[in-house]
This record gives structure tokens, sequence and C-alpha cells, in this order.
């Protein structure tokens, strides 16, 4: 799994996980978990909440991630790894 994005709140990421399986690309939240249950743990790293995806999938998720950023330039922009 390759890490695409580091989201600051679990919401962000789970959206981006939905837009990216919604254009048939399988992603993971793997700290999906952590952050709703002990979000202080999470937020104390420098991680974040992770977005992953397949290494095949990876050019095709960060084309996506920059077509929402020119759809939407108002959007706070993830961070990209």
């Amino acid at each position: 799994m390759t890490t695409i994005a580091h989201c600051n709140t679990v919401d962000e990421a789970l959206l981006l996980r939905s837009v990216l399986e919604g254009s048939g690309i399988p992603a993971f939240v793997p700290d999906e978990l952590i952050a709703q249950t002990a979000p202080q743990n999470l937020f104390a790293s420098v991680t974040r909440v992770r977005v992953q995806v397949a290494e095949e999938h990876a050019k095709a998720a960060r084309d996506t991630m920059d077509a929402m950023d020119r759809a939407n330039p108002e959007r706070p922009s993830t961070t990209i790894p």
C-alpha cells in the first residue's frame, strides 16, 4: 500500500476514500479506528490520518485528487507525501 494523502480529520480521509472508490480506485484508511476512538493519540503524531491505495493505483488516485483541487480551489488541500 502507498500513502497518497495525510488528512487533518478522519472525516476528510473518509470523504477522500469515498471519492476514490467512486472513481474505481480501492482505498484504505488505516488510521480510521484510532482516529475515531482515541484521536488524541493520532493527532500527537506527524502522520495524521493516512489514505492509502495499492501501488498500481497511486497515479490514478493522485490524478483524481488533483482534479478535486481544480474543481474546488477553496477546499483545504490534502497533504500529499
